[in-house]
């Protein structure tokens, strides 16, 4: 006798596994912030432009071009070592003291990571101090499959919020100490 409930159940449990597999990987995000004790109008003048990354140290040089202009400022940073990073601005804020910006082109060697998107944007705090707070959401290296421990979820999440942390002790240390 032909039992609907049980083929029914045993056909599911089979598309489990396919299910899981068609999904893909998720989305990661990562936020870094500091408390840096100059004001956000000091904290800005040294972050605020978008071609100038002289602040976070890895950056030996940057070129850009179009200024602070949302959907129109590209800036290629060379990288101390090697290796270069493509970005472009999406949104600017002079008042709110914040951009975002995304990745247009890296090598996963450089950075794990693919469909990169961040923001960066300086808030005041009493007795004339500043939080900087750096997030941002991305896919690891390799979007497929199985990936190689060097392209995977836990090595795109380690190399952000390196490259965060890195660059906001950096810049309390640019501001508070004047180096």
């Amino acid at each position: 006798m032909f039992d609907r409930r049980l083929f029914l159940g045993f056909a599911s449990l089979l598309l489990v596994p396919v299910a899981a597999q068609a999904h893909g990987p998720s989305r990661q995000k990562v936020t870094e912030k500091i408390e840096i004790n100059a004001s956000p109008e000091k904290v800005w003048a040294v972050i605020g432009n978008f071609g100038d990354m002289g602040w976070l140290p890895i950056v030996e040089k940057t070129d850009a071009t179009d200024g602070n202009i949302p959907g129109k400022a590209l800036r290629q940073l060379t990288l101390k070592g090697g290796g270069l990073v493509e970005e472009s601005l999406s949104k600017y804020s002079e008042a709110d003291h914040s951009y975002a910006y995304r990745i247009e082109k890296v090598d996963v060697k450089v950075l794990p990571v693919t469909n990169y998107s961040s923001q960066i944007s300086v808030t005041g705090m009493a007795g004339g101090k500043s939080i900087v707070e750096w997030r941002g959401a991305f896919y690891r290296g390799d979007p497929l499959g199985d990936p190689p421990p060097e392209l995977n979820d836990d090595a795109a999440l380690a190399a952000i919020s390196g490259l965060y942390k890195l660059g906001l002790e950096a810049l309390k240390k640019k501001l508070e100490q004047g180096s």
